[in-house]
């Protein structure tokens, strides 16, 4: 099984979940980056203890405050980011930040569209906005060809949910605003794979599946350790033909 090889990595939401399992076996693996770059809203706070006790046994992890819901706040990350590689490009963008509420077409309402929106699809689009210089710098400065995660990529966790061919097998979840706005990420993802495939980014969505998470709820399928495996494998095989799709962690393709 090939591993990943991405130097440098920077992750959204990574306190908890699919985000804190991705930090630790990033850094458990056999070439663990050089630089991992773990954000989330509030690092010195108390959903920051577990990201803060890895920090103190590796080295290479730099925890980074980050709200990307906040456009400013996403600005001053990459500005950081980008002083701490001094030089160096961003070889992988793993966009993992999402919030998700039970609500039907019955209750939602506009604040909580908006609100789903701003984390879930224009976070994505300004954290590629932002940290493109950086990404075109890995893709420059890489001696791989093809498209890969080793050389440069934007991976946005999206979900089977965002998915408007399958929704009638998954609708007993309505979950309005998570859909929709997953679905605008899954639409985001193929606009940014068609613009930046030029620049040398590869740009993918992933679904995790369902996971035992806070947001998953412990009636789900997968473990958090079996999804995060799952996705881990799948980076490394990710080139051209996968540009622009939505793949579940197993790399299967998911049509939209």
């Amino acid at each position: 099984m090939a591993a990943l090889q991405a130097r440098r990595v920077l992750l959204t939401g990574s306190n908890r979940g699919i985000g804190l399992e991705l930090v630790r076996q990033l850094l458990g693996g056999p070439h663990p980056p050089t630089h991992v770059f773990a954000t989330c809203r509030d690092p010195e706070g108390e959903r920051g203890k577990e990201l803060r006790d890895l920090a103190s046994k590796h080295p290479n992890l730099v925890l980074v405050k980050l709200d990307v819901a906040n456009p400013s706040a996403i600005v001053n990350a990459a500005k950081i980011v980008e002083e701490k590689l001094n030089g160096a490009g961003l070889n992988l963008l793993i966009n993992n930040a999402g919030i998700f509420t039970p609500v039907s077409l019955e209750t939602v309402d506009s604040e909580e569209m908006i609100r789903a929106y701003k984390t879930n699809a224009v976070g994505p689009l300004l954290m590629a906005q932002a940290f493109l210089p950086l990404l075109k710098k890995a893709a420059q400065d890489s001696k791989e060809k093809r498209l890969s995660c080793n050389k440069a990529a934007i991976i946005n966790i999206s979900t089977l949910l965002g998915s408007i061919e399958r929704t009638p097998e998954s609708y007993f979840k309505p979950v309005i605003s998570y859909r929709c706005s997953k679905a605008a990420l899954n639409m985001l993802t193929r606009c940014q794979a068609l613009t930046y495939s030029e620049a040398g980014i590869l740009c993918v969505a992933l679904h995790p599946g369902w996971v035992k998470t806070d947001m998953g709820t412990q009636e789900a399928d997968l473990t958090v350790d079996t999804s995060v495996r799952g996705l881990l494998s799948v980076l490394p095989i990710l080139s051209e033909k996968h540009s622009g799709m939505l793949l579940n962690w197993e790399g299967k393709a998911i049509p939209w």
